[in-house]
């Protein structure tokens, strides 16, 4: 009798260990979230991103939106995970394990996509218009040496037709950039110590050097890089060619102030081009000096100029792609 009163304390003492164990409520579940981007912070919509778990019933799929985004919720407390995200065009990109803890919200950060083949350009948008933005958003990281601008040459063998919009912008954004007023301060110095044009010497003379020279070179290229680009569809950049001869390539860098290519994909008379530096020399002589003006300013001009285009032609086929670190990993 006492062993089986001993038996019924046991029991009773044990019941509520036992149903608490039982009626003990799951962890909180939390939220993975996070935005999809490539290694230039361009977003990558529609990009299959697949969340997976211990058991391969936990495995679940969504898709980023038009703005890169995917989120998860329910996901479960305390139990291990893997992000893998894939879109056409990019290396798979998987997460490292994570571990919510109850009721917690995860944002996802890393999870940049490195096109495959490791190319820097990229093309996978759903639009021509978007690739050409991405490839002139790439374009405006080139610098010589990770300094001097070098904004008007492609790498990209697959580039896209530039918009007007995007031929203004690239541009102003060459005349803007704080490199190319040093520049003219440079060459301002080299004119004064000539003393051309007759605008004579001291602080005077150097900043109307300066201006003039800051004046050229804006309207040589808002002209030839934008305005005569835009309304005869022809695209103001040098596309570098990077194979051939090395005859080939050469005249195929120093014909690139006569030809050029058009939106259309196809080469043609650079009128742009060779129109840009006859306006602006023909628009110089409303701020030159009197004795330096005339029909001979205009054509020295645009004639330095142009012996300028083929020398910068040879320069970036031939030298100027190894020393702009951005480029250096595109096809």
């Amino acid at each position: 009798m006492l062993k089986i009163c001993l038996l019924l304390i046991c029991v009773c003492g044990a019941a509520p260990a036992i149903a608490q164990q039982v009626d003990a409520p799951e962890p909180q579940p939390g939220t993975i979230s996070g935005t999809v981007v490539d290694v230039n912070d361009g977003i990558v919509p529609g990009a299959t991103v697949a969340l997976d778990g211990p058991r391969p019933e936990e495995h679940r799929v969504t898709t980023a939106n038009d703005n890169g985004f995917f989120e998860f919720h329910n996901v479960k407390a305390e139990t291990p995970y893997h992000v893998t995200i894939s879109a056409d065009g990019f290396v798979n990109w998987t997460s490292p394990t994570i571990i919510l803890n109850p009721g917690q919200v995860v944002f996802l950060t890393g999870s940049k996509l490195t096109i495959t083949g490791a190319a820097a350009s990229v093309t996978v948008f759903s639009s021509p218009h978007e690739i050409a933005a991405e490839q002139v958003r790439i374009e405006e990281k080139q610098r010589v040496l990770g300094i001097i601008p070098n904004f008007y040459v492609v790498y990209d063998h697959k580039p896209a037709p530039l918009t007007m919009k995007l031929k203004f912008s690239l541009a102003l954004k060459a005349d803007t950039d704080p490199v190319t007023f040093l520049g003219v301060g440079f060459l301002a110095g080299i004119n004064q110590a000539a003393n051309t044009p007759d605008y004579g010497q001291g602080a005077k003379g150097y900043g109307q050097r300066m201006g003039a020279l800051y004046a050229n070179g804006f309207t040589d290229i808002m002209i030839g890089g934008a305005i005569l680009p835009s309304l005869l569809h022809q695209d103001p950049r040098y596309f570098y060619l990077g194979t051939g001869t090395t005859m080939s390539r050469a005249l195929y860098a120093l014909s690139s102030p006569f030809i050029c290519r058009g939106d259309t994909g196809r080469w043609q008379p650079n009128y742009s081009s060779i129109g840009g530096d006859l306006a602006s020399g023909a628009i110089s002589n409303a701020y030159y000096p009197s004795t330096n003006r005339g029909p001979g300013l205009v054509f020295a001009n645009a004639a330095i100029t142009t012996a300028g285009r083929m020398a910068n032609g040879l320069i970036q086929e031939f030298v100027l792609r190894k020393f702009t670190p951005s480029a250096k990993d595109q096809n």
